[in-house]
């Protein structure tokens, strides 16, 4: 996949072919010799990707491993070390969120770590392909 977000019609499509995955609250990463790993991540990568496009900027750093990691959000610039404002989640949690089956404030550490003062913008973008 490119570096670049997605098609709408992409996207939603890669999320609609593991909502099942996504629905399930005790889901885990599968194995990568599952046919489900590539979709989980390309839909991981493309839905950060998007949030970018989005809200474009490098003030928040938002990390989804092992998929991708991508800074959005206007503001001041982080050029070295650890950027101030991050946000970081695992795979599962920020496909609910993209998809709506959560919401932002619902969601607690650990499964959701989001640091300093600008983290919590993201919020705004949220749902990203609403499953409904």
């Amino acid at each position: 996949m490119p570096r670049t977000a997605p098609s709408p019609t992409d996207l939603r499509a890669v999320i609609l072919s593991i909502l099942p995955w996504i629905e399930d609250d005790g889901a885990a990463v599968p194995p990568r010799t599952d046919p489900r790993y590539s979709a989980i991540a390309e839909a991981v990568r493309g839905s950060a990707r998007t949030l970018a496009e989005l809200a474009p900027g490098q003030s928040v750093e938002v990390r989804i491993p092992p998929f991708v990691a991508v800074q959005c959000v206007e503001g001041p610039r982080h050029t070295r070390g650890t950027p101030p404002n991050v946000v970081q989640t695992d795979p599962h949690t920020w496909l609910r969120l993209v998809t709506g089956q959560e919401r932002w404030a619902d969601v607690a550490p650990p499964r959701l770590s989001a640091s300093g003062s600008r983290a919590g913008e993201i919020a705004h973008w949220l749902p990203i392909v609403p499953a409904n």
